[in-house]
């Protein structure tokens, strides 16, 4: 038996334009994963040359010991909520990471690891409320990667969003949870079925 024990350590680029609260977004990761879950977290956010309408992202590192390096390399988990910011950073996808995409926004091709799609955008205009896509995109990530807890997630959105809005972005993320869950049973269920085909 190995005492080594493993280090977890998941690097995360959250990436859209601005103005879809993708530093947000990415603030709510970090925060729940310290502050919720008890982890360490560092954020480091980055906007392009307009903040409205232009390139951001927010690269976030959860781990179980002090983060020395903040900066992203090889993110385990690239959520993409625009084309340009997915064009971006999926270069340095690798076959064991995670994508995430508003599947409205982002088209992948050629995408080497697992990925996952979510409207995030329509369902959050279905809300009555377009600025809460990347609240969706957040409760998508958590079910899908379980990088951090539903819990610590859904306590951290009640204390960064703004007074009065809580309820509607706990439900936006209910929402968001709920669609991974039912896409991973989806997954499963269709895995099952050609198992069972191959058996026969």
């Amino acid at each position: 038996m190995s005492t080594q024990t493993t280090i977890n350590r998941t690097e995360i680029i959250v990436t859209g334009f601005g103005g879809q609260g993708i530093i947000l977004a990415g603030r709510i990761l970090g925060m729940s994963a310290s502050l919720g879950d008890k982890k360490e977290s560092t954020l480091v956010q980055a906007y392009g040359p307009e903040s409205r309408g232009g390139a951001c992202n927010a690269q976030v590192i959860i781990s179980d010991v002090p983060i020395h390096y903040p900066y992203v390399n090889t993110p385990k988990i690239l959520v993409a909520m625009s084309q340009a910011g997915y064009d971006k950073f999926a270069p340095a996808l690798l076959p064991e990471s995670v994508l995430l995409v508003d599947q409205d926004l982002v088209h992948p091709e050629n995408v080497p690891c697992d990925h996952f799609a979510i409207p995030a955008t329509r369902m959050a205009e279905n809300l009555g409320n377009k600025m809460m896509a990347n609240i969706i995109m957040l409760g998508f990530c958590t079910a899908i990667t379980e990088a951090v807890s539903s819990k610590a997630a859904q306590a951290t959105i009640a204390k960064s969003v703004p007074k009065g809005t809580e309820e509607r972005n706990i439900e936006a993320f209910t929402k968001g949870f709920d669609y991974g869950l039912s896409t991973l049973k989806g997954r499963e269920k269709r895995a099952a079925g050609q198992t069972g085909a191959l058996a026969q």
